[in-house]
């Protein structure tokens, strides 16, 4: 069984990989030419690189390849600092590829799109009910609707055997947005957003892989499914979670309003911009850090895959932290 997965440096992709490895599969690594392959170290590997920019060149790559069984299409931008690349890459791409897959007469059995809760944006803050998949999506950033193009794309095509994953916040080794906060912590600083409670959910990335192959080898098609570990923390919770992992007693506390934290997203994606990069809190950022309900349906995916998540947060948490202690991350 041949299997390609691209964006196969990064966080995800790399855990992707080695999962590939491991069930046996004849795995390719989509990458760029000068993408690192720190992760992607085993021999059995072979690497492909991609030109998602042009349909034409794209259909010959594939064909060049030959067919593969499954494809897990995890290439994407998570951070721009020009908007409309969300649109150029997470859309735009995605259209690019499966319009080539179709062009070469190459479409897998099943093509599984890695996507995200923050294509529906996050849940009723009054309410505080669970996002749903028969409601209506409301992406509240630009990622989000980015993601909420590819996935419609995908879905209009007429037979596409294709499988939607929008996991929510994901974390573990190699992750480095979540890991920020951890640093923060572990500095004696217990920074926070606003004074109300939030409600998170989040999934570890070895429960998210495992998740996505068991949907690969199985027999369902054209369906789309949220993904958490299935509990729901608040702020606070989170938060103390990581303070006892790291033994951290003493605390400075930054409560920062919600309006300073926009004024100062703002101000940071400027000052950046100046020198071509994007900082960690922006207004996509700020967008996501400040909605109060990310609580999401997993039931069809529990008894779709029969998966229960094997990680809750402290013990997945507790697995990320000591890798980024051996890894000298922390101290």
């Amino acid at each position: 069984m041949r299997i390609l997965i691209t964006g196969a440096s990064g966080f995800i992709g790399s855990f992707m990989v080695e999962e590939a490895i491991k069930r046996g599969f004849e795995t390719y690594a989509g990458i760029r030419q000068t993408s690192s392959r720190k992760y992607l170290q085993d021999k059995r590997i072979q690497f492909a690189d991609l030109n998602f920019a042009d349909t034409t060149i794209l259909a010959e790559q594939l064909r060049v390849l030959g067919r593969f069984d499954y494809i897990i299409h995890n290439a994407g931008v998570t951070k721009c600092q020009n908007k409309g690349d969300f649109d150029r890459v997470n859309f735009g791409y995605t259209r690019n590829f499966v319009d080539a897959l179709t062009e070469a007469g190459l479409m897998p059995d099943k093509f599984l799109y890695m996507s995200s809760l923050s294509a529906y944006g996050s849940g009723n803050e009054k309410t505080l009910q669970p996002m749903m998949l028969a409601d209506t999506p409301r992406p509240n950033t630009a990622y989000g609707e980015s993601k909420l193009k590819a996935e419609r794309y995908i879905q209009s095509l007429n037979n596409a055997p294709y499988i939607i994953l929008r996991p929510t916040g994901v974390y573990g080794p190699r992750e480095t947005d979540y890991f920020v906060f951890n640093q923060t912590i572990n500095r004696g600083i217990e920074p926070s957003m606003g004074f109300g409670t939030q409600y998170l959910t989040f999934i570890y990335v070895k429960d998210l892989v495992r998740v996505a192959f068991d949907a690969l080898e199985s027999n369902i098609v054209r369906k789309a499914y949220f993904v958490s570990d299935g509990k729901v923390y608040t702020n606070v919770e989170y938060t103390e979670i990581v303070k006892n992992i790291l033994g951290i007693k003493r605390m400075l506390k930054l409560k920062t309003p919600l309006f300073l934290a926009k004024f100062i997203a703002v101000l940071l994606e400027t000052v950046y911009g100046w020198f071509g990069k994007t900082p960690t809190l922006n207004r996509d950022k700020y967008n996501i850090l400040s909605a109060k309900n990310w609580k999401c349906e997993i039931e069809p995916l529990e008894r779709d895959f029969n998966s229960h998540a094997e990680y809750d947060l402290e013990r997945g948490m507790t697995e990320a932290i000591e890798w980024y202690k051996k890894e000298k991350w922390l101290k």
